[in-house]
């Protein structure tokens, strides 16, 4: 039940393009207590389909802009190979301490950003 709840939460999240891994990381280590270097590649297995699927509801509703997406996916991927060389020379606990760094310097960026491309515009009621 409780990888069920795991899976289900971060399904959400990453449905929502926040990244489900920000929480289903954390959330493996903390309640299933595997290896880091696992509970990674179990986010990174778990990523594909719901990526797929968060992708393929996006397209659908017009809110991908192709031009922005595949030079980002492209060198996406050429991170990806390298920062899983990265990972794998690694051991599990500094890299466990290296994504729990990440994490919080992300949390705290999210707080103090002033986001000035998408204010909140004021609603005049129309009474």
């Amino acid at each position: 039940m409780l990888l069920f709840l795991i899976g289900l939460i971060s399904g959400i999240i990453s449905g929502m393009g926040i990244g489900g891994g920000t929480v289903l990381i954390p959330a493996l280590v903390i309640f299933v207590h595997p290896d880091q270097h696992i509970a990674q590649s179990v986010n990174l297995l778990f990523f594909i389909p719901t990526a797929i699927i968060a992708l393929i509801v996006h397209i659908k509703n017009k809110r991908v802009n192709f031009k922005i997406s595949i030079p980002v996916a492209v060198f996406g991927l050429v991170g990806a190979y390298f920062g899983s060389k990265i990972a794998i020379s690694l051991p599990g606990n500094s890299l466990r301490k290296y994504f729990g760094v990440f994490l919080l310097v992300l949390g705290f960026y999210e707080m103090i950003r002033k986001d000035k491309r998408n204010p909140q515009k004021k609603r005049v009621s129309s009474n």
